[in-house]
Order: structure tokens, then sequence, then C-alpha cells
């Protein structure tokens, strides 16, 4: 396996926006991002991002072969056994990080950490095995954004408050609309009105906990990227997938919302920073 056909197996050109869900949830948490174990926690859901997308490949090996030949698995570049294993490993190394860290005491939750990330990873697998063909599977998706924050907020605080459960809520939400976008990527149209409706769902809850002007600058670009997506995606064709890697960066536009609307400024300029990062990353590494 060449370090191009792991690249493009990981779809990692999206990690950027994992690093921002971790960071937003501990700021929804009510406490300032510690940098120790964010930092651990955030290369642990970089490891389940990772291998969620090694796994999705195997999964749809037989899809991609008629599909998109072009893949890694049925152009031959590596067997499916091979990206199976390596997709479980990561997973597997990304929990076994999370046990450590409690076991450690560098976190206040103590084993909650470890399973909540259990449970994301449960969910990556679940998306991985089961999204073709199944209505519900865009919310296990979300569920796996949604984790994310959860594993931020357990970093660095010692259980879960509301807010953290809003927060991962409208990702859900969000979460729910791309991927019901992606779903459509070979098709020729979209042309679902609640779409857009879930996919603004973090803009309610961030004007709900703020009205300052770093909140509507976030909140102002956050929405025109959101709707450039959905004018993507409803040309149908090519222009879907430009639409699902465009609202897969706006992910972080998200963080950086929600992070203006507690006051964290430096976790907004972060999420910026992570949304550039991801354009500018998925222009050398596909990000679907």
């Amino acid at each position: 396996m060449t370090p191009k056909t792991l690249l493009e197996l990981g779809r990692v050109s999206n990690l950027p926006t994992v690093v921002s869900n971790v960071a937003c949830g501990a700021v929804l948490a009510g406490r300032a991002p510690s940098p120790l174990p964010i930092a651990l926690t955030a290369l642990a859901g970089a490891l389940f991002y990772v291998g969620g997308m090694v796994l999705n490949d195997a999964f749809d090996a037989e899809i991609d072969a008629r599909e998109r030949p072009e893949r890694p698995i049925p152009s031959g570049r590596v067997t499916r056994g091979a990206v199976f294993r390596l997709g479980y490993a990561l997973l597997a190394f990304g929990l076994a990080l999370l046990v450590v860290l409690a076991a450690a005491g560098t976190t206040p939750s103590g084993f909650a950490l470890p399973l909540a990330g259990f449970g994301t990873a449960a969910a990556v697998v679940a998306y991985d095995r089961f999204h073709k063909g199944i209505a519900w599977s865009p919310v296990v998706m979300g569920l796996c954004r949604a984790g994310l924050y959860v594993m931020g907020a357990l970093a660095v605080s010692e259980g879960l408050s509301p807010r953290v459960g809003f927060g991962a809520a409208v990702l859900l939400f969000y979460v729910v609309g791309l991927t019901h976008i992606a779903r459509f990527e070979t098709s020729s149209s979209v042309g679902k009105a609640w779409v857009a409706m879930v996919l603004f769902a973090p803009l309610g809850l961030a004007l709900s906990l703020g009205r300052h002007a770093a909140l509507w600058a976030c909140a102002t670009l956050f929405v025109a990227w959101t709707l450039r997506g959905i004018a993507l995606s409803r040309k149908g064709g090519r222009s879907i997938g430009l639409a699902v890697v465009s609202l897969i960066a706006g992910v972080s536009l998200v963080d950086a919302m929600l992070a203006a609307a507690t006051g964290s400024l430096t976790t907004a300029v972060l999420a910026l920073g992570a949304w550039g990062l991801t354009l500018v990353l998925q222009r050398w590494v596909r990000g679907t």
C-alpha cells in the first residue's frame, strides 16, 4: 500500500474538521481546552475517522467496482483484506489511546471518555456496514460526529452539560443533511427540502447562546457557505460531489459558530483555520 493510496483511503483532507469538533466539544462543556487531553483525544478521533473511511472502502468494494472503479480496491492498488485489517486496527489504536488517557488520570471524566470513544467507534462500524440502502443511515453518521463533541467534552470535564447535548444534536442534524446529499453523489438530483432545514439547525442554537459581533461574523459565513453547498447540490451530476466536500469542510464552520457563541474566540479562530485547511487539503486528496 503506497502512501498516496493510504491518504486516499483515509480521506485525510477532512481531518482538520475532526480536530475542530473535539475542541468545540470542550468549549461547549464550559472549559478552556487543555492542550494535552484535547490533543490526544483529537488524535483518537482522527484514528476513528481514518479507520472509518478505510472500512467504508472495504465494505463498499463491490459497489465501487461498478460505480467508482478508480478507487484503491477495485483498481487493484490494495487488497480488500488488507483494507479491512487496517481499518479495524486504526479504530483499536484510537480506543486504546483513550483507555490510556483515562487510566493515567489525565481526564476528569475517567473511563467515561473511552466509553464515549467505544460508542463513537461502534457507530462508525455500523454506518460503514449498513449505510447502503438503509434510510436511517445518515442518523448513524451524525452520531459519529456527535460522538466527537462528547469526547471533547469528557476530555476536560467530569460529565456532559445540556449545552454539550444540544451542540451534539445540532451537529448531528447538520451531518444528517450532508450525508443525505452524499448518498446521491452519483445521482442527478437531491430534491429534498428538509435537507436545507437540518443543515441550518446549528444556526438556531448558536444565536440562542449569544449575539456579539464575532458570532454574527461566523454565522454569516456559515449561512453563506451552506447556501453555496445547497446550490451546488441542486445542480445535480458532478456538482453534488463538490457540494459534499464543501459541506464537509463546513463542519468546522459549525464549530466556529458554536465556539464564538460560547465566547471562546480562540477556538472559533482554530475552527476557521480548520475550515480553510480542509479546503486546501481537499485540492490534493479527495474528500469523499
